[in-house]
């Protein structure tokens, strides 16, 4: 049985990568394999019956269960009761996908070919679509929560906040996905939703790719769903025929148009043509039962375009 003494003197720590309500992540070195790792350091609330919590243990099950290329991998679990913590060892990657997007910001996007984007997108939706297969949402997709490896390979993480899924929908928290990443459904008051809320963050994350900024900053919900709504027009019973059942859907919303912004800003086709512009706005569907699923998504022709 490792102590937390031993734990210590295994994985040396390199620095803070970050902090949240949960804990903390460092990088460390496995002193044994002399492999970087990243580790997620839970706190146990020793004046909380329940000891482990169980959104770590739902965290845990669920990253056990998720084998795939595009995942972030769980190489081991410790738990010390002695140090009132747990240890969620990953392999480690040098930075999130926002991070990577700053630094490509500083070329010359004329130069970052077609095939770039193609890759980069299939592999985001292909990590998203493998999720779904195995019943799970995730829930908190941002860049933040997208790793990227040196040799450009995706990599999603921070399931946290994912929940495992199945039909028919039951009533799920609404206290999800950060804000500038959440779909219409959601800021309107659904509870009962499904995959399409990960599809809609999946859409503003590709977006990000041609603006390296995110496509909707609102800096509150009522201005979030303002910000959409000015994006793809105020939604009424025609567009959205159950528009009405939603308990924060209020007919004296502002009646905005659509605007268009994708095909205005040159910047799209410039270097994701029509196709690259079709399959966000196809993803960016303020109705949910039309937005595309990760495998439609995965078929789109903007996928079978040549350089």
């Amino acid at each position: 049985m490792l102590t937390y003494q031993n734990f210590q003197t295994r994985y040396v720590q390199l620095e803070k990568l970050g902090e949240g309500t949960y804990g903390v992540v460092f990088k460390a070195q496995d002193m044994q394999t002399q492999q970087l790792v990243a580790i997620k350091q839970i706190r146990i609330d020793p004046n909380e019956d329940e000891g482990v919590p169980s959104t770590t243990l739902r965290e845990i099950s669920i990253l056990k269960k998720l084998k795939h290329k595009n995942i972030v991998k769980l190489l081991d679990v410790y738990v010390f009761p002695e140090a009132q913590k747990v240890s969620l060892v990953f392999e480690y990657y040098p930075q999130d996908l926002r991070g990577y997007l700053k630094q490509l910001q500083q070329k010359n996007q004329k130069e970052i070919p077609l095939s770039f984007y193609q890759n980069q997108f299939r592999q985001i939706i292909e990590g998203v679509d493998y999720c779904h297969s195995q019943g799970i949402l995730h829930r908190d997709l941002k860049p933040q929560n997208i790793l990227v490896s040196s040799t450009g390979e995706i990599k999603i993480a921070d399931f946290g906040l994912a929940r495992a899924f199945n039909y028919p929908l039951k009533e799920l928290t609404k206290d999800i996905v950060t804000l500038w990443y959440r779909s219409t459904e959601l800021l309107l008051g659904e509870s009962q939703y499904d995959i399409a809320i990960d599809m809609w963050s999946v859409g503003c994350i590709l977006a990000e790719f041609v603006t390296f900024k995110p496509l909707f900053m609102g800096d509150s919900q009522i201005d979030q769903l303002f910000k959409i709504f000015q994006f793809s027009g105020t939604p009424n019973g025609v567009i959205w025929p159950n528009v009405k059942k939603y308990i924060d859907f209020k007919q004296t919303f502002p009646k905005f148009l659509p605007s268009n912004t994708l095909r205005i800003d040159p910047r799209f086709k410039e270097q994701i043509r029509n196709e690259g512009i079709e399959l966000i706005e196809s993803l960016l569907q303020i109705v949910p039962e039309k937005r595309l699923n990760s495998d439609e998504a995965l078929k789109a022709p903007f996928f079978k375009l040549t350089q």
